[in-house]
């Protein structure tokens, strides 16, 4: 079993029963009435009593707090990690993984000098951190005791890695001969009635064409049951070391999109619903109009790239309801470390929502400036027509390159400040320049620099659609 350190408060709410006993950030929380949590899942479970013994490590001294509260109401206690083991790494090798694609780093120092978090080099394979952030995961590291505490508690939905559903295939991918039996777990999930997620991730030229054609056909014969499946193209940057992997070319990806529309109605036949979705990158390399907002249904897969044009749009225009009320993020977004006297990355969750009410940034010009967004190649063609269609023509789009990761990155989660330092340089003083906050992590970029560092003021402001419509003073719609 893995070591397990207690979790450390980082914020106690006013008012709570925390509050109440004299809880502070930094205490230590050692146990909770004689139970050691795990994670947040152990933890949430044992706050939830009425009656609690906490005992606390200030200082090197520990005692025993009572607590008393409602069952079921909040302890107030935010602790510092969602595991207090270790994260179970991924043990896979595979080709087209990001995190290899990431500049050489020595003690967090990335190419050029600019400072990488070491946590993003984290490799998780944890179906925990599934459950809890919607991170993928490829069950090689699965085990009978993870179904028994899945399925006992009820831990759905859950989010797979599937990549080809041929053995061999899938094998090779991953470069882990559990790769070829993995998805067993897969099928025991479903047998168990937990709700569960798949993705496809599509390298050219290794599970493309034929290959994708029959990992479609093997969900529908082997796990119908999955409630969707993404299929997202190979991302690839300019440290990428892998001859294989490269980007798509459009004709590679209009052949994507129309695989997913064919298969689309074949599962709409079949089981009554599309079940599989191209992301919405497919249809920008492919120059396809988005499928309407209905294909969707409830945006399933959103945080993979899947319908977020076609859910923004209905946000920003004000034409449908809020699809984002609810931030799971991704790994670039939901992982930091907290690397002190530790030469393992604790996983770190991002805290909260990321930018509302008080914490939205707001310094520099006038509110009636003229207006720029910052935001990535791929958001700026999504961008453009509808801010025509707002008709506000004080409202420009301004396209920041990604030269730090090079390659075919072109998302807006993924722009650094190197890279908007260097185009806001050259833009003029005085307006308005709205930074979408889905590329911050707890303040800061992934090239560890921050707002503050930019050479104007920004405004941070959440990447949906009704945010945006706020910032820009339109009405907020239906």
């Amino acid at each position: 079993m893995s070591p397990v350190s207690a979790p450390r408060v980082v914020a106690v709410a006013p008012g709570s029963p925390a509050a109440r006993v004299g809880l502070v950030e930094g205490d230590e929380i050692v146990s909770i009435n004689g139970d050691v949590p795990r994670d947040l899942l152990e933890w949430r479970q044992l706050v939830d009593d009425a009656a609690l013994a906490v005992e606390v490590r200030r200082g090197g001294l520990e005692t025993i707090v009572a607590v008393e509260k409602r069952t079921g109401e909040p302890l107030g206690v935010e602790v510092h990690s969602a595991l207090f083991d270790r994260v179970r790494t991924c043990d896979n090798h595979c080709e087209f993984c990001f995190i290899y694609q990431l500049p050489a780093a020595k003690d967090g120092a990335g190419s050029g000098g600019q400072a990488l978090r070491r946590s993003l080099y984290l490799k998780d394979d944890d179906y925990r951190l599934s459950f809890l952030y919607g991170n993928f995961t490829t069950l090689t590291r699965f085990t009978e005791a993870d179904l028994e505490r899945v399925v006992s508690e009820g831990l759905s939905p859950l989010y797979v890695s599937i990549h080809a559903t041929d053995p061999e295939v899938r094998a090779e991918m991953l470069r882990n001969r559990r790769g070829a039996t993995s998805l067993r777990w897969l099928r025991a999930l479903l047998d168990h009635g937990i709700e569960v997620h798949g993705q496809v991730v599509v390298c050219p030229g290794v599970n493309d064409g034929a290959v994708l054609d029959d990992t479609l056909a093997g969900v529908l014969d082997r796990y119908a049951e999955l409630a969707s499946v993404c299929v997202v193209p190979l991302g690839v940057s300019r440290f990428n070391r892998e001859a294989r992997m490269r980007p798509h070319t459009r004709a590679e990806a209009e052949a994507v999109v129309d695989c997913v529309h064919d298969w689309q109605e074949v599962f709409a036949t079949v089981l009554g619903h599309r079940m599989v979705f191209a992301a919405d990158e497919y249809y920008l390399l492919a120059d396809r109009p988005f499928p309407a907002a209905a294909v969707y249904g409830d945006f399933p897969m959103y945080e993979d790239g899947v319908g977020m044009a076609r859910a923004f749009e209905a946000e920003l225009l004000g034409t449908g309801s809020r699809v984002t009320s609810e931030d799971r993020g991704g790994f670039f977004r939901s992982a930091d470390a907290d690397l002190s006297g530790s030469s393992d990355a604790e996983y770190e969750p991002y805290r909260g929502v990321r930018a509302t009410g008080d914490q939205l940034l707001r310094i520099g010009p006038r509110r009636d400036a003229p207006v720029a967004i910052l935001t990535a190649p791929y958001g700026a063609r999504v961008l453009q027509p509808l801010v025509q269609r707002l008709g506000r023509p004080d409202v420009r789009i301004v396209t920041v390159d990604n030269r730090y990761f090079g390659g075919n990155v072109a998302v807006t989660g993924l722009m650094v400040g190197a890279d908007l330092a260097r185009v806001l340089a050259g833009e003029p003083s005085g307006h308005r320049y709205l930074l979408p906050d889905v590329c911050l992590t707890q303040g800061r970029f992934l090239d560890g620099t921050g707002p503050a560092d930019l050479p104007v003021p920004v405004e941070v402001v959440p990447a949906d659609g009704h945010s945006l419509r706020a910032a820009l003073g339109a009405p907020s719609g239906g």
